[in-house]
């Protein structure tokens, strides 16, 4: 099984149920307070596992509990966590996210460690033999920039989940296969409005297919959008009722990575994705949320998308 190599931030998520989200200068009282491992890099990691893929983990932890524990977690599920370092002078990455009874999530994230991955700790070896390469925007941008850089120059098919969002330089798009943007993202990337349909939404994705192989509009309960030069379409949601929302994202691009990385074509591996993603959105909390292989096979061989 060929490898899927992650860039990306591992952050500790303190996960607290709420009736609603509060309003500026409003408390609201919630449930009781969850620690689950979580970070876009260390979820979309363990998504990738969980779908069967061989994964290498990079990133940056603190040297105290939290850190510990993100070790802990990543070993759980077979990740090759060798291009991770707990550092003495910053604390591990946490997210305060709070949880609607909608499912809907807010989430405050404070990097820590994260921020200290620079270009300078990429060693070539870890993406060497990478047939992916998944990228995210929660460390920083030039650390993201050169590992674009590496990978297109190992040969890997480098895709990036523009998230949090942000702009990107020409020079990063160059080097990416495949873009993963939800609906804020692309407008912030587009500098125009949310697209609100799939019409729009594939709009949108076209616009940046100018710049990017393969573009990815996912929009959530009115599912995804493709498009670029392994075509174009719309893809409806598989139907689920959420419970919570928080690594649904991350469930969906790691296992489009898993998929690519085993010979998958684009549609099938968005299928894929697209399971993964439905299913992590019916249970709570990041990392817990994330189905395995077997699961999402069920949920595709049974009634949904096409």
């Amino acid at each position: 099984m060929p490898w899927v190599t992650v860039v990306g931030s591992l952050n500790m998520d303190l996960v607290v149920p709420v009736p609603r989200h509060p309003r500026p200068g409003e408390t609201v009282l919630g449930g009781d307070l969850r620690r689950v491992p979580g970070g876009k890099g260390a979820n979309q990691a363990v998504a990738a596992a969980r779908m069967g893929a061989r994964v290498r983990m990079v990133g940056r932890v603190g040297e105290d509990a939290f850190g510990r524990a993100l070790f802990e977690a990543l070993a759980r599920e077979g990740v090759d966590a060798s291009g991770v370092l707990a550092l003495a002078d910053a604390p591990t990455g946490v997210a305060l996210i709070a949880v609607s009874e909608s499912g809907e999530n807010a989430i405050v994230v404070s990097p820590g460690a994260n921020a200290r991955l620079g270009p300078e700790d990429l060693n070539p070896k870890d993406l060497g033999d990478a047939a992916v390469l998944l990228l995210q925007l929660e460390v920083p941008p030039e650390t993201v920039a050169a590992a674009a850089r590496l990978g297109r120059q190992a040969g890997a098919r480098v895709v990036l989940n523009a998230a949090p969002a942000g702009p990107l330089p020409d020079a990063l798009l160059a080097n990416l296969d495949v873009l993963v943007v939800n609906a804020h993202e692309a407008a912030t990337l587009l500098k125009a409005e949310p697209p609100e349909d799939p019409k729009s939404a594939l709009s949108a994705a076209r616009a940046l297919a100018q710049k990017v192989p393969v573009v990815v509009v996912t929009l959530g309960e009115r599912g995804l959008v493709y498009a670029g030069a392994e075509g174009e379409g719309h893809l409806p949601a598989f139907p689920v009722r959420p419970v919570d929302t928080t690594a649904a994202g991350d469930a969906f691009t790691g296992a489009l990575a898993a998929g690519l990385a085993e010979g998958m074509g684009l549609k099938p591996a968005l299928r894929l994705g697209a399971a993964a993603g439905a299913l992590a959105a019916t249970r709570p909390g990041a990392q817990p949320s994330l189905p395995p292989r077997e699961e999402a096979e069920a949920l595709l061989e049974g009634p949904g998308p096409d």
